[in-house]
């Protein structure tokens, strides 16, 4: 499985501080079906979770997005 980041997905994450890696791990262990996806994932280091939407193609894995969530959406 091949993953990109798109030119918005790399903008969100610098301006959040979130490093690449810590989106590679947390979809290396999401087994993934065609098709789009939003994740949310309770990350140490963050105040909010986190929220990756991905977009995933024949052998492709697309990261649209990705931001710490509001207060007041903790889950």
């Amino acid at each position: 499985m091949k993953i990109k980041f798109s030119r918005h997905a790399k903008r969100r994450a610098k301006l959040y501080n979130i490093q690449e890696s810590t989106i590679l791990n947390i979809l290396q262990n999401i087994e993934l079906s065609q098709g789009t996806h939003e994740i949310i994932k309770n990350v140490e280091g963050f105040e909010y979770p986190l929220k990756i939407i991905i977009a995933v193609e024949n052998d492709i894995t697309t990261v649209v997005t990705n931001y710490p969530l509001r207060k007041g959406r903790k889950k």
